[in-house]
């Protein structure tokens, strides 16, 4: 069985080796970039990992993982024009790097070759596995639009959040689990097991995003630190706040969202300091060992050594970027 370093090399290999037409440059060079300055490659390994509980042999998979690698990098090239983030893995965003413009349409040209990834797929498998995949794809435009929705809203329940993040983020790890399953011939009962592995992990691995796109190190984490703040993103750390705090602090807080006086680094800091006065990364991390612990219990339930599998949870939980 591979480890996750060296799926995550086999999967940096098949992403180094796609190649794309030299002209129109601006449609393909914001591809080759976006695919080329990394990334953690979660939802490729995640494929990966799952299809090697039930064969080894995983060069059907490979294409198949570079699939959802690219699917991935699209949402993101899009987030960022819609979320106006100024850096993607500590570096400039396509938007920034080239134009909103060029963003969306080098974004589109990556949704229509994330597609071509599946062609050599067993007949067998492919409806079951482009059933998953179209849609995970479809859920992941709800969540963004969940989100988008709750910027205007003037309230946001939990639940309403965590079904948004799950839609947004959790959804495609899951989806990625389940058609390394599929096509490494799984029983649907084991597939739909790490379909909801999948889907918790990503529920904690998002809660822990949210707080570390606040308390994080900008130089670890590769993204502007208090950008939720910034962009009065209604994240599980801000519902938490609104929960716990007098009316004086909920009105501050509100109106700090609502302000267009306050500059960035004042809002950011005293949205920062209300989070610690209320214990809110303490309680976001409970949140997160309530998620993790979920997805564990359905990890268990399946046969087999999923050693790299409670790795690569454990790897995510305790992550800093």
């Amino acid at each position: 069985m591979k480890t996750i370093e060296q799926l995550r090399i086999e999967v940096e290999q098949e992403i180094i080796g796609l190649k794309y037409p030299d002209h129109p440059s601006d449609l393909y060079a914001p591809i080759d970039y976006i695919l080329g300055i990394g990334g953690k490659r979660m939802r490729p390994i995640l494929l990966l990992l799952a299809h090697q509980l039930y064969n080894k042999d995983f060069s059907q998979a490979l294409l198949p993982s570079v699939a959802i690698e690219v699917f991935h990098n699209f949402t993101l090239l899009h987030d960022d024009i819609m979320d106006k983030a100024p850096l993607r893995r500590g570096n400039d965003t396509v938007h920034v790097k080239w134009n909103n413009n060029v963003a969306i349409l080098s974004g589109d040209a990556m949704l229509i070759q994330s597609y071509q990834y599946f062609y050599d797929l067993d007949s067998k498998v492919l409806k079951e596995v482009l059933f998953v995949f179209n849609q995970a794809a479809l859920q992941v435009c709800e969540g963004q639009q969940y989100d988008m929705d709750f910027e205007i809203q003037a309230e946001v329940s939990m639940n309403s959040y965590l079904k948004m993040i799950e839609y947004k983020t959790a959804i495609l790890l899951a989806a990625s689990l389940k058609i390394g399953a599929i096509i490494g011939g799984a029983p649907s009962k084991e597939s739909d097991l790490l379909y909801s592995f999948g889907r918790d992990i990503g529920i904690a691995f998002q809660l822990k995003d949210d707080l570390l796109d606040a308390f994080g190190d900008q130089k670890i984490f590769g993204k502007r630190v208090g950008g939720d703040i910034i962009s009065n993103k209604k994240t599980c750390l801000y519902l938490q706040a609104l929960e716990r705090s007098d009316k004086s602090i909920k009105m501050e807080l509100v109106n700090l969202y609502s302000s267009t006086s306050v500059d960035d680094l004042t809002k950011v800091e005293r949205v920062k300091e209300i989070y610690t006065q209320l214990n809110i990364p303490a309680a976001t991390n409970e949140l997160i060992d309530k998620y993790y612990n979920k997805a564990m219990e359905s990890l268990l339930l399946i046969p087999g050594d999923k050693t790299e599998l409670i790795r690569f949870a454990e790897m995510l939980k305790s992550r800093e970027n």
